[in-house]
């Protein structure tokens, strides 16, 4: 039963982590530097949570930066 637990936990964070926008809608900031730069500062202005929530608030900060 544990184990069925931990391998559906898994499998959401796993999906859940896909979901952060990727692609810039600025030609000039499509780029790898820029994106992780981004995603750092979401990652400072929402800290990690246990209950996975910030996930939620990185993707709408990357959407408020352009990535879509």
């Amino acid at each position: 039963m544990l184990r069925i637990l931990f391998m559906v936990l898994l499998v959401a964070i796993v999906c859940s982590c896909g979901a952060i926008p990727d692609k810039n809608i600025d030609p000039a900031k499509n780029n790898v530097a820029n994106f992780r730069k981004d995603l750092k500062e979401c990652g400072e202005d929402y800290p990690e949570q246990a209950s996975g929530v910030h996930i939620r608030q990185w993707q709408g900060c990357m959407e408020l930066k352009g990535w879509k």
